[in-house]
C-alpha cells in the first residue's frame, strides 16, 4: 500500500467525529501521519482502558447523574409543584418549567459543542457545575407561590447547567476510547437514567415526607454538589484541541443542504413535542386516577428502569434492523405508547405503559447518536448540534401546549391525543427521510460501479488478518 506523506485531515472533537471522513478537508484539522498507516497517529494512540480512562468514563457518568438524570426527574416536582407550592398557577405555566429547563439543554449544545471543540472542556464542567449546584440551593429558598423564583432557579439556572455540562461529560470519552467508544459512552449515558430513578425517589419521599420542600430539596442538592466534585477530580483531558478552528459555516450550510438531514431535523421538532408527555404527567394522572400513593412515587421509576433495558439491548437489535429500520420502529412505537395513555385509569395500565413507553424511548434515545452520524458524514459533527437544537424548540413548546389542553378541569385525553398524534406524525418524517436516503444510497452506489467499470478502478483492500490486496473491476 503506497503511504501518502501528506498530512491527512482529521478532527479531534465530539465523539464520533474522530473517523476520518471524505470531504473533511474543508472542516478539519490537518496531523502528521506515521509511515504505517492512513490513519493519524493520534488516532493509534487511544489507550482503550488505565486508570486516566476508566476514572474519566466513571466521571462522564456522574454528570450525566447530577445533570439530565435530575431533569429527568421533573415529573416529582411537577406533582408537587401542583398539589402544594404552586397551587395558584396554571398547568401550562408549571409545565412551562420543565419544557424550558429540557430545551436550554438541547439548544446549548450547539454552544457547549463548540466551545468544546476549542479547548475549553474544564471551564465548561466547573461553570456548568457551580451553575447546576448554586441553582438548585437557590431552589430551596423560593417561597410557596413564587413562580418566578422557581422558574429562574429551576427552569433557568439548572437548564443553562445541563447545556453547558452534556456535551463535554460525554465528547471527552472519544479521548480515551476508539474501538471500545459505543460501549462506554453507553456506560456513561446510563448515568442520566441512574440518576432519574434516584432522583425520584428521593425527592418523592422527601418533598412529601417531614423533611418537606426546602430541606429536601437542600439534600439533593447537596448530594449533586459532592457527586459533581468527585466528577471533576476524576475527568482529564488527554488530546490537544484542533489548532484551526473548524468552518461551521462551511458545515452548517453542508447539512442544511442535505434533504434527508432536513427531514431528520423535522422530525426532530414534531417528535420531542409530544415524546417526554409520558415522564412529564404521569406521576400527575396516577395520582388523579386513584393509584396507590406508595405505588404511584415509583410510577418513574418503572419508566426509567425500562429505558435503561432499551438502551442497553438496541445496540444489539440494531445490528440485525439497521439504525434506519429500528429509529421508525421505536418512533412509532413511543407515539401508538402516548395515544394509549388516553386509557389509563387502573394500576394494571399504568404498569404496562410504564414499562412498554420506557422500553421504546430507551431504544429511541440510544438510536439517536448513531442515525445522526449517519445523516451527517460532516467530521465536526455540526449536524448533531443543529439536529439537537432544532429538537430543543419541541421540547420546549410541547409539554406547556399538553399543560393548556388539560386545563384546570384534568381532561387527560386531550393531551394525550395531542401528544401522541404529533409524535406519529414526526415519525412519519422518518420514514420519508428513510425512503429519500436509502434511493440516495443506491444511486451513489449505481454511479460508483458504472465510474469503475468505465475507468477500470482498482481498489486497494486492507485486511486484518491477510494483509493487503487489489481488486480490479472489469
Amino acid at each position: 500500500m503506497t503511504v501518502d506523506t501528506k498530512p491527512q485531515t482529521f478532527f479531534a472533537g465530539p465523539p464520533a467525529a474522530q473517523e476520518h471522513k471524505e470531504g473533511s478537508e474543508e472542516l478539519g484539522v490537518e496531523y502528521p501521519v506515521s509511515e504505517e498507516s492512513d490513519l493519524p497517529l493520534v488516532v493509534q494512540e487511544f489507550p482503550e482502558g488505565g486508570l486516566a480512562a476508566w476514572s474519566t468514563a466513571f466521571g462522564s457518568r456522574l454528570i450525566l447523574f447530577c445533570s439530565l438524570g435530575y431533569t429527568s426527574s421533573f415529573g416529582v416536582y411537577r406533582d408537587f409543584y401542583t398539589e402544594h407550592y404552586l397551587t395558584h398557577e396554571t398547568s401550562f405555566a408549571i409545565s412551562f418549567i420543565g419544557s424550558f429547563n429540557g430545551s436550554l439543554g438541547s439548544t446549548l449544545r450547539l454552544i457547549s459543542g463548540s466551545l468544546y471543540d476549542r479547548g475549553y472542556f474544564y471551564h465548561l464542567v466547573i461553570t456548568g457545575s457551580l451553575l447546576q449546584s448554586f441553582s438548585l440551593f437557590m431552589l430551596s429558598l423560593a417561597k410557596p407561590n413564587q413562580y418566578f423564583q422557581v422558574f429562574l432557579t429551576h427552569g433557568l439556572g439548572s437548564g443553562i447547567a445541563l447545556g453547558l455540562l452534556h456535551v463535554p461529560s460525554l465528547a471527552i470519552v472519544s479521548h480515551y476510547f476508539k474501538r471500545r467508544r459505543t460501549l462506554v459512552m453507553t456506560f456513561a449515558t446510563l448515568g442520566s437514567l441512574m440518576g432519574a430513578i434516584v432522583y425520584s425517589i428521593m425527592l418523592n419521599n422527601l418533598l412529601n415526607g417531614r423533611v418537606g420542600f426546602a430541606n429536601g430539596v437542600r439534600a439533593s442538592a447537596g448530594l449533586t454538589s459532592v457527586l459533581l466534585l468527585v466528577a471533576y477530580l476524576c475527568m482529564r483531558t488527554r488530546l490537544d484541541s484542533p489548532t484551526t478552528p473548524v468552518n461551521y459555516i462551511a458545515a452548517a450550510k453542508k447539512c442544511l443542504r442535505d434533504v434527508p438531514f432536513i427531514f431528520a431535523i423535522v422530525r426532530a421538532f414534531l417528535f420531542l413535542i409530544g415524546l417526554y408527555y409520558p415522564t412529564s404527567f404521569l406521576q400527575l394522572d396516577s395520582m388523579k386516577h386513584g393509584i396507590d400513593t406508595t405505588f404511584l412515587f415509583y410510577s418513574l421509576v418503572i419508566v426509567n428502569a425500562s429505558s435503561s433495558v432499551g438502551r442497553v439491548t438496541a445496540g444489539y437489535i440494531a445490528a440485525f434492523t439497521g439504525v434506519l429500520n429500528l429509529i421508525v420502529i421505536a418512533a412509532i412505537s413511543c407515539g401508538s405508547l402516548i395515544l394509549g395513555m388516553i386509557g389509563l385509569g387502573s394500576l394494571t395500565s399504568v404498569v404496562i405503559l410504564g414499562v412498554l413507553f420506557g422500553y421504546c424511548a430507551g431504544v429511541y434515545d440510544s438510536i439517536v447518536g448513531p442515525l445522526v452520524a449517519t445523516l451527517t458524514p460532516n467530521p465536526s459533527e455540526l449536524g448533531g448540534w443543529i439536529y439537537f437544537f432544532v429538537g430543543g424548540f419541541g421540547n420546549l413548546i410541547g409539554n406547556p401546549i399538553s399543560g393548556a389542553l388539560l386545563t384546570s378541569k384534568y381532561i387527560w385525553w386531550k393531551p394525550a391525543l395531542f401528544s401522541g398524534i404529533v409524535s406519529l406524525a414526526g415519525a412519519a418524517m422518518y420514514i420519508f427521510m428513510q425512503f429519500i436516503y436509502i434511493r440516495r444510497q443506491k444511486k451513489d452506489e449505481s454511479t460508483r460501479e458504472r465510474q469503475r467499470s468505465d475507468t477500470g478502478y482498482v481498489e486497494t483492500v486492507y485486511d486484518g488478518n491477510r494483509g493487503t490486496s487489489t481488486k480490479q473491476a472489469n
